[in-house]
């Protein structure tokens, strides 16, 4: 009543069964739903997807752009990760490979294959859980991360699988992926309980490139206590790095 559809039309988008609905039902639905920015976009679409539906074509592997790269080697020393669409790693710096994952191989993400996974690590990583110390909290962000990202890409099998096994194999993630809530980036600020220089309190920044990923930038406050964590975890691996590729005899 409030949008102005009746009960069935609405009964039967909520079914996938109305595939016209046009961008003004839509935002009248949303706005009797009282639903945030990102939720709009995300309705919207869901409700396209029909239009853009292609099967049969399995998904290139994902590949870092120039520009990217470009951008994360400005960066410099501070951490950042490059994620795909499904939360893949598809590249990070030896800051944001040290914060974030030192217990893999610094190479990982040069293999499709074998690339880590963001959302894995967080739901089924104890290491990666453990840094955490509001663990929910950061769980729940890539939930609804994940849910935009399926909302735009509702063909994807690769998507479809990782929300399966992840559902199958945590009962939180398929708790927190029946909440429906999504999100579409932004700055986020975590406790962080590092294995090798101890709680920092850090902002992780998401910038989305044209192609459809994700740059996660790490910063801490000027002159805190977590920014000198930071700086001895970024020098204390540099100094390891260097020692091991110094020339022996």
């Amino acid at each position: 009543m409030l949008a102005g559809v009746s009960s069935s039309y609405y009964a039967r988008l909520e079914q996938g069964q109305a595939s016209n609905a046009s961008p003004e039902v839509l935002d009248a639905l949303a706005g009797a739903l009282r639903l945030d920015d990102a939720e709009r976009r995300h309705l919207h679409a869901l409700a396209s997807g029909d239009r853009r539906r292609v099967t049969g074509r399995r998904p290139a592997p994902e590949r870092v752009g120039q520009a990217t790269r470009q951008l994360v080697d400005t960066l410099g020393d501070v951490p950042v990760l490059v994620l795909g669409r499904r939360a893949d790693v598809l590249a990070w710096n030896t800051s944001g490979h040290a914060l974030y994952a030192g217990h893999l191989a610094p190479d990982g993400p040069d293999t499709p294959r074998q690339r880590p996974n963001m959302a894995r690590l967080v739901f089924l990583d104890a290491h990666t859980r453990d840094l955490y110390a509001d663990w929910p909290a950061k769980a729940r962000g890539v939930v609804a991360t994940l849910r935009s990202a399926s909302g735009h890409h509702p063909d994807d099998p690769l998507l479809a699988a990782l929300l399966g096994e992840l559902t199958v194999k945590s009962p939180e993630f398929a708790t927190m992926w029946a909440d429906h809530r999504v999100k579409a980036g932004g700055d986020t600020v975590y406790e962080m309980r590092h294995p090798l220089v101890g709680t920092m309190w850090v902002a992780q920044q998401t910038l989305r490139t044209a192609d459809d990923q994700a740059v996660v930038v790490a910063t801490t406050e000027p002159g805190s206590p977590s920014r000198a964590a930071m700086t001895l975890l970024v020098h204390s691996v540099l100094a390891g790095r260097a020692r091991r590729t110094q020339p022996t005899g």
